[in-house]
């Protein structure tokens, strides 16, 4: 699993004037009414979408494992200034230095306000092992002060890659010495039409220098929506599904003393919903709780980490039946929205391998050549295959692992529900006990 990076660039403190200027104006440019992130998400990819890829134009492309940023470039048309951003999920604003971007057509001038959907990884040389953090971008709000939210998918990719990335490539060519002073390197991301599985699955993932987390299908024809788009479609192994939730941990009582807390026993990992709003606002309800075995409960102590009210990543075991922790996400400001839990437990009981997804490629590159006019390529017979294994928690779902003894998935029934209440819902007492951060 990659590393999450860093994020470069100076903080904007939240509520500034200069914070409140900057979401103001990304706003703006937007056209939104109102000055929360802008970014749009997937939904989680289940098996009626399969349909929906033969019956409409999607691309596909890796989904990499890093940080999800808009970068925002805004140019000051009386003095050709510009100033760049990098925007995370809790819509804090980092001010970046080092970066210039020509126009396209007049490399003299600079390009004016853009606005990016990208996504920061970090790159591990595979002989040398230098890292390199890198963003790449995959879509835009805004190029050129030209909201292009409302054009389709291979309009605004070309914008993308014609009038921002080309230009800035051409300047860095020419003068290398320019690398020195950028917080990154800067590419575009490579798609593909949605039946070039083969091609992903074989050549693109296979050659990332950072991790990947499944894939993404993005649909041509419609516009850039903000918040959830139900139109774009995030796909992932059944058994590499995962759930951001918040974790608090709940202790049990001191024996004899059933009103105070025993901070020194193993507690209880309760996994918190998120149903909304922000802040002091923010509702989380209790949802399940995550199994971590004594040695995982050494190490986390071990790690003089605070544990306890953190976003956490999750993925199902089916074969202990409970959730098992990945890793922390800080990078995001709150778990899981309730409804989107729900959809991605109906991605892991309704959930495509890897399997099905290359085995109906024909049928929907056919359908996609019927649509424009296009001669088909004849269906094969079906070949006799063995059944898929049973979902398991594979390091590396794209390497298929060897079918067990006992065929066919188990029945996956997810113990979820409201927990008892709890006086200890938030760790109480001293900061540190025994040796380990509340």
């Amino acid at each position: 699993m990659s590393p999450i990076p860093d994020l470069p660039g100076e903080v904007v403190p939240r509520n500034s004037e200069f914070d409140v200027w900057l979401r103001n104006h990304v706003a703006g440019l937007c056209n939104l009414g109102h000055d929360r992130f802008p970014g749009s998400q997937p939904v989680s990819f289940s098996i009626k979408d399969l349909d929906r890829l033969e019956n409409n134009d999607y691309w596909v492309c890796e989904k990499s494992d890093g940080v999800r940023v808009l970068f925002v470039l805004l140019t000051n048309l009386d003095t050709n200034e510009q100033l760049t951003c990098i925007v995370d999920r809790h819509n804090t604003y980092r001010k970046l230095t080092g970066l210039y971007f020509p126009h396209f057509e007049q490399p003299q001038m600079p390009l004016r306000s853009t606005i990016l959907d990208a996504e920061l990884v970090v790159d591990v040389d595979p002989r040398t092992k230098k890292e390199t953090l890198r963003m790449l971008c995959f879509d835009c709000l805004v190029v050129d002060n030209q909201n292009v939210m409302a054009r389709t998918l291979d309009k605004r990719y070309y914008r993308l890659k014609e009038w921002f990335h080309k230009p800035y490539a051409r300047m860095m060519q020419d003068h290398p010495h320019m690398a020195a002073s950028q917080p990154f390197d800067i590419q575009v991301k490579d798609v593909n039409l949605s039946y070039h599985l083969d091609k992903v699955f074989g050549v693109d993932i296979p050659n990332l220098q950072h991790g990947n987390d499944g894939l993404i299908y993005t649909p041509v024809s419609t516009p850039y929506v903000p918040g959830t788009d139900p139109n774009i479609l995030k796909w992932k192994p059944p058994s590499e599904n995962s759930i951001d939730f918040k974790l608090v941990l709940r202790f049990p009582p001191l024996p004899g003393q059933r009103n105070q807390p025993d901070l020194r026993a193993k507690p209880i990992f309760a996994l918190h919903v998120w149903c909304g709003g922000d802040g002091a606002k923010a509702n989380y309800e209790p949802y399940d709780v995550m199994h971590v075995d004594d040695e995982e409960w050494e190490s986390l102590k071990a790690s003089g980490e605070q544990i306890d009210d953190r976003i956490v990543e999750v993925h199902w075991d089916p074969v202990g039946e409970n959730w098992r922790m990945m890793r922390f996400r800080d990078d995001k400001p709150h778990g899981n929205h309730r409804s989107v839990v729900e959809n991605i437990i109906q991605s892991i009981a309704d959930g495509v391998e890897k399997e099905a997804l290359l085995a109906r490629s024909l049928a929907i590159k056919n359908a996609w050549k019927a649509r424009h006019g296009q001669p088909s390529q004849p269906q094969l017979p079906p070949q006799p295959t063995a059944p898929p294994p049973p979902y398991s928690h594979n390091p590396n779902p794209y390497v298929q692992a060897p079918p067990p003894k006992a065929m066919g998935p188990p029945p996956l029934q997810l113990r979820y529900g409201p927990l008892a209440p709890s006086p200890w819902s938030k760790v109480a007492g001293p900061t540190v006990v025994a040796g380990m951060n509340r």
